[in-house]
């Protein structure tokens, strides 16, 4: 297994949960300047679907290793 196949995967996944939580940020901000609760169950659905998203990542390169042995994401032809 080598180190440096499985860091763009790494990052990739980083990537999306920075961009979430940055959202979650923005909305419950804007919530407390405007005084309304519904940036922050915006944020509620956002953390749903940042631990959903992370979830099917996870169960996506669990099942694509176990096909081709390999973290490297060139690899991963098998699903298109």
């Amino acid at each position: 297994m080598n180190r440096n196949a499985i860091w763009p995967v790494i990052m990739i996944v980083l990537g999306v949960e920075i961009m979430l939580n940055a959202a979650s940020i923005v909305f419950v901000g804007a919530a407390l300047r405007w005084h309304h609760l519904e940036g922050q169950v915006f944020v509620l659905f956002i953390l749903a679907v940042a631990a959903t998203e992370v979830s099917v990542g996870l169960a996506l390169i669990v099942y694509a290793y176990r096909r081709t042995g390999s973290f490297d994401p060139d690899a991963y032809n098998l699903l298109k």
